[in-house]
């Protein structure tokens, strides 16, 4: 019988470290049964997943963070590589709070326009700003009585930071052109894949947010929920499945194997991929499926067994724009699911640099700027999902997101 560790065929005994285990070794027997050996940290436990899928430590720490936080009043700060589930876990602490009944309020604070972030988020009275004709309800007022998740709150701009610490130290906020203060009784969820510490983030608010701090650890430190995750993704997609709920032996070892810079989302968008490719008859594999990103290793045979740092380190030296060409902005975006952040990363060049290499790209463009009904037809292709739907409109994720809350989905 061939016997495989983590993708690799052996011929003889092997011995594993703790740290390959607490890791997670992936045993192939005989090509049709695959095991994970994984170092449990605590006992599992049977409590309702709250949206947050796993079987390991990671998971169910998690999980009971988010139970012993949801009752409470605290801001949440949550901290975690792009797509581990940072607004599932935002969610998850909403549906089981006091404020259930309310509706969540998000809004990415990274797509937020600079110059009208302030009427965005605390309102305007009428003429406060040019083109303000009519008074405009913020945020804070949306999510009176609710909960307010402010996602990407590293790229908050910096004259919006001590706002956000006067509502958090008081409650008060003042609408753009306001004489009055407002009291607002939101609750903050705010949520982050950059070091706040080191970053030039406003360190007052920074002390405020972290009441309450939440890890969500990258999918490549919990190896053991990937056929959970797995079975829950087959079984709640939304392309038609022929296939049911079951994949080829030798893709689903691929998968356990590999390390996904990108966490769930990547695996989510891969799998996406693959149910395309079995349904036309094809058996895909991997490296077919997905683009690796040059910072993370693709496997766990390349990967060295080393800590984990608490957040992403940068993916490259800082690179000229006029070194890029449009083809490796394409690229780049494609390769992170249209997400500006992780594209940023992988050219090696700032988030500013980056949105006026978007500004300049012939491809691709703002969503205001692409037609209502072309955006509609998109959606329905997509199902819904609105990474897919950025990728078929070539526009970045977020910034589709947020106009989709502003205009269409209202």
């Amino acid at each position: 019988m061939v016997v495989e560790v983590n993708g690799v065929e052996i011929n003889a005994a092997v011995a594993l470290s703790r740290e390959q285990v607490e890791r997670g070794v992936i045993l192939c027997l005989g090509r049709a049964i695959i095991i994970c050996l994984h170092w449990m940290r605590c006992l599992p436990k049977h409590n309702p997943a709250l949206g947050f899928i796993g079987v390991g430590s990671a998971a169910i720490v998690a999980r009971d963070q988010i139970r012993q936080v949801a009752g409470t009043e605290l801001p949440v700060l949550l901290l975690g590589e792009t797509g581990t589930g940072k607004e599932i876990a935002a969610r998850a602490i909403h549906a089981y709070s006091k404020r259930a009944n309310a509706e969540l309020v998000s809004v990415n604070m990274a797509a937020l326009n600079e110059a009208l972030a302030a009427a965005d988020l605390f309102g305007a009275v009428k003429g406060a700003y040019t083109g303000a004709q009519n008074a405009r309800k913020g945020l804070f007022a949306e999510a009176e009585g609710a909960t307010l998740f402010l996602d990407e709150i590293g790229n908050t701009p910096a004259s919006i930071q001590p706002m956000l610490l006067r509502v958090l130290e008081s409650g008060d906020y003042r609408p753009l052109g306001a004489q009055q203060d407002q009291k607002s009784s939101a609750r903050l969820i705010a949520a982050t894949d950059q070091d706040l510490y080191s970053e030039g983030f406003n360190q007052a608010l920074l002390r405020r947010l972290e009441s309450f701090i939440i890890h969500l650890p990258p999918l490549r430190t919990r190896r053991e929920d990937i056929g959970v995750l797995l079975l829950h993704l087959l079984s709640n997609s939304k392309l038609p499945n022929e296939i049911g709920t079951s994949l080829p032996v030798a893709l689903v070892s691929e998968f356990a194997n590999y390390d996904w810079p990108g966490n769930i989302r990547q695996l989510s968008h891969v799998l996406r991929r693959t149910l395309l490719a079995l349904q036309l008859g094809e058996v895909p594999q991997l490296a077919s499926l997905v683009k690796t990103t040059h910072h993370a290793p693709s496997s766990v045979t390349q990967a060295s067994i080393s800590t984990d740092s608490k957040f992403p380190q940068p993916a490259s030296p800082r690179k000229k724009l006029a070194e890029l060409s449009d083809e490796d902005v394409l690229r780049a975006m494609e390769n992170n699911d249209w997400y500006i952040q992780g594209a940023a990363q992988e050219l090696g060049v700032s988030r500013p640099s980056m949105y006026k290499l978007l500004d300049n790209h012939s491809q691709i463009r703002r969503a205001e700027q692409i037609p209502t009904e072309e955006i509609r037809q998109s959606l329905e292709t997509s199902a819904g999902d609105v990474e897919a739907c950025a990728a078929l409109l070539k526009t970045p994720s977020e910034a589709l997101r947020r106009y989709l809350r502003i205009t269409i989905l209202n």
